[in-house]
């Protein structure tokens, strides 16, 4: 995808395995959003290795983290849209640190990957954000919060949307369930993780639940609808694309 503008830096974008399958709108207005803060955009790669990582399958992951590390050679950022195959990348130079053909690589791509806010908030908003009057609560992923300690970037580019009202959700270091695969290998406590997350979130009264994370979307979306409400969820980037391109608050319901 070409960068609008002046070309400020070639990003690799991880497509990944779970974001792409059931949630590809949000690869597609990344791309978008990247394009048009001056990102040329190299589209690529499946799966990280992070769920591999997270039911101890460690060669597994490592294979996925050689094939993330032939894709993007020469580019100079990894972005990832999913806050635990960012928290992964980051750390594959300890994953591979044995690896004698890929050890150095490894550790150059953990370098430079990055969430997509962390990057856009390094750069710098050069595209105008048109306003879009919608209320927001945004939910911290852990991946995302703990893992990178990434917490106020994705404020800042919400915030900085014309007309855009955040709320903050209650005990909003406290996890969604979700976790990896917690809320598969541990159904009862992730359930209940997610019906307190529910109801935090339904007490904000926010139109719009935004996170960074496919896990945390679905994790939160089926404990709303066992309460039998419904609120919009959408991804930050999503949120940016609708405002750059001028889109109304219909376009995330």
């Amino acid at each position: 995808v070409p960068a609008h503008g002046t070309r400020r830096a070639t990003v690799g974008l991880l497509a990944g395995c779970v974001q792409s399958v059931f949630f590809s709108p949000v690869n597609a207005a990344t791309a978008r959003v990247l394009a048009a803060e001056g990102c040329e955009v190299v589209t690529g790669q499946g799966c990280c290795g992070a769920l591999s990582l997270h039911v101890g399958r460690t060669e597994e992951a490592r294979r996925f983290a050689r094939g993330v590390v032939d894709t993007f050679t020469g580019v100079d950022y990894v972005v990832a849209n999913v806050a635990g195959c960012g928290s992964s990348m980051k750390e594959y130079a300890d994953l591979l640190h044995d690896d004698p053909a890929y050890a150095e690589r490894a550790a150059e791509l953990a370098a430079k990957t990055r969430d997509v806010s962390e990057l856009l908030a390094e750069l710098g908003p050069v595209a105008p954000r048109h306003p879009l009057p919608i209320t927001v609560a945004y939910h911290d992923a852990c991946h995302l919060s703990h893992g990178q300690g990434i917490r106020r970037q994705p404020r800042a580019l919400l915030r900085g949307i014309p007309g855009l009202d955040l709320r903050e959700i209650a005990e909003s270091d406290i996890c969604c369930g979700s976790a990896g695969v917690y809320n598969l290998l541990q159904p009862e406590p992730a359930r209940e993780l997610g019906e307190r997350k529910a109801r935090n979130v339904l007490a904000t009264g926010a139109e719009l639940l935004v996170t960074a994370n496919p896990g945390c979307l679905m994790q939160i979306r089926a404990a709303l609808e066992r309460t039998g409400n419904r609120v919009a969820l959408a991804h930050v980037v999503e949120v940016l694309d609708a405002s750059i391109r001028g889109l109304p608050p219909s376009a995330l319901a």
